[in-house]
This record gives C-alpha cells, structure tokens and sequence, in this order.
C-alpha cells in the first residue's frame, strides 16, 4: 500500500516525489514513457529561478535521482485507469494494480498535430515534434518550424545553430513568446519568418521535400522546399483514462483548484495537465509541491 501514487515523471510528478517522500509518506511514481517529460528535449534551460543554466536532461535526471535517493520508487509501466474499492485507490497499469491511499496525476501533454495531407505519412521522414532530438539530422539543411509559441521559437533559435536556413512559419502576424528569443532570431541571417500563413500540406514521397503555404490575408499559395518541418503547435492533454474520476474541462484537462484538489477525493492534479493560464517549468515543480501537500494533509484527515 503506498500513501501516495504519482501518475507521470515528469517536473510537476518527481517534486511531487520529493516532497511526499521529505513528509515520510510511501511514494511511487509511474511512467509510462521516460522519466523526465518534456524538459528533457531542451537543450538549455534558462529560465528556473537559482539555475542559470543547465540542459534539459540534465535538470530532469537530477530530479530523478534526488527522488531515488529519498526513497521513491520508480517505475516504467503504462497506467490504464484508476479503480476505487473500499476507499481504496488503485492504480491500473498493463502489468498490475497499485493500491494506494491518494493519488496525484501529473501526466502531462502530448504535441499537437497539424492535421494536414502528408503529415502522418512523412513522421520521422522529415516530420518530427522534437527538434532537440531530430534537429541534428538536419546539419546543413533547409528546414521549417510551424508555431508561435515560446517552444516554436526555441526550436528555431536550436535548429539555426546546424541548419543552412530555418523558415519560421506563423498564422498571426506576431509571436505569443519571448520577446528576446524573438529578437535574436531576427538577427540571425539564416533565419526568416512567414507569417499570416498556414500549412496546407506536406510534400514528398519517401521524405519530406516541401511545404504549401497559404498567406491568410492574401490567399495566395507557394510551395516552399524544405528537407524537415519541425511542427510546434500546442499541446493536448492525456486525460482521457481518469475522465470517469475526475472532471476535465472542455479541452480536456484536469479542473483543479489552486490547492491541486480535483473533483475525486484524494485525487490531486499538478502540472501541464490541469486547466491553468501559465504552463512552464517553474509552474509545473510549484504544483507538484503544492499537490504533494495538500496529499500529506488529506492523509492526516
């Protein structure tokens, strides 16, 4: 029986785990891809309060371990739902049950798709969502970024650090990132933006040779010759196996309460996964102290 069960390993779950386990309650927490989320494809974090700079997969990797070395226990199993009996709440995985006294999801978001022709077909043949990861296949080549948010800008401040050029595509005419990662890009030369356009679809046979724009002002198309598109558009939640337990709003994520308390007794929601106006990596280890908490107290009850 754990005190507390950790849905996600990411930033939001693993300080969740530190805090449960400085409180001496019996922790574990459950990943189903790697330990880490997100941060670990960033190739520099810059912006976590103490820390001026570290990789992404440094910063997660040393969450791990400081959680390990309290005494959480890891593991890498995908969770299916989550069943009540007796009070009781247990953790449904493809391997086995959980049971546990409360429950904090922390499950994060998945990268949201363009929904264009060419898009499926050509994913990892010059269709990637991670530029961190795929950026380096790219050394010397023409590429695109689709997006206008701070990861979008992120991936093309990284991509024209090896790309030849680096197209940055946008359907508004400004960006919703930072100002400063905005102003160095327009500094760089090998870096342009098209903006008040869209993607309408994704060339290429065997890989990607292209793209079909649209200016939305305009109307007017061109293709643009392209050998990768990294697609940075928004994330969606990954909710749906807890929408029987707690209530999600319309887009999907958790509704929970400043206190990280859902509409499931016991059940507690931190990070990128609930509804909430700011979504960074400071936000997300400030939930999971305050999710950890409110569990402890909830446990006292």
């Amino acid at each position: 029986m754990y005190d507390i069960g950790i849905i996600g390993g990411g930033t939001a779950g693993l300080t969740a785990a530190i805090y449960g386990q400085r409180a001496g309650k019996r922790t574990l927490v459950i990943e189903g891809g790697a330990f880490g989320g997100q941060i670990t494809t960033s190739p520099k974090v810059e912006n976590y309060p103490g820390i001026a700079s570290v990789s992404g997969s440094e910063f997660s990797m040393n969450l791990l371990d400081q959680a390990m070395k309290l005494g959480t226990e890891p593991v890498r199993e995908r969770v299916t739902g989550i069943l009540e009996e007796d009070g009781i709440k247990i953790i449904v995985t493809t391997e086995r049950e959980y049971p546990c006294k409360s429950i904090i999801l922390a499950t994060g978001v998945t990268h949201r798709h363009l929904g264009v022709p060419g898009e499926e077909r050509l994913t990892g043949a010059g269709v990637s969502y991670c530029a961190t990861c795929d950026g380096m296949f790219f050394r010397g080549k023409e590429v695109a970024v689709v997006g206008g948010g701070s990861t979008a800008l992120q991936d093309a401040e990284f991509l024209s650090e090896y790309c030849s050029k680096v197209y940055l595509i946008h359907r508004r005419d400004s960006f919703r990132g930072e100002e400063r990662i905005v102003e160095g890009l327009k500094k760089k030369e090998n870096v342009t933006f098209i903006l008040d356009s869209v993607v309408k679809e994704i060339c290429g046979e065997i890989q990607v040779e292209g793209l079909e724009l649209q200016n939305l002002k305009t109307g007017e198309k061109k293709k643009l010759p392209v050998s990768g598109v990294f697609v940075a558009v928004g994330q969606i939640p990954k909710n749906d196996p807890f929408e029987n337990v707690v209530k999600l709003d319309a887009d999907g994520f958790i509704l929970a309460a400043e206190d990280c308390m859902t509409s499931g007794a016991g059940i507690f929601a931190a990070g990128d996964c609930r509804t909430k106006e700011v979504r960074q990596l400071t936000t997300a280890a400030a939930d999971g102290a305050v999710a950890a908490l409110a569990a402890c107290k909830y446990l006292a009850e």
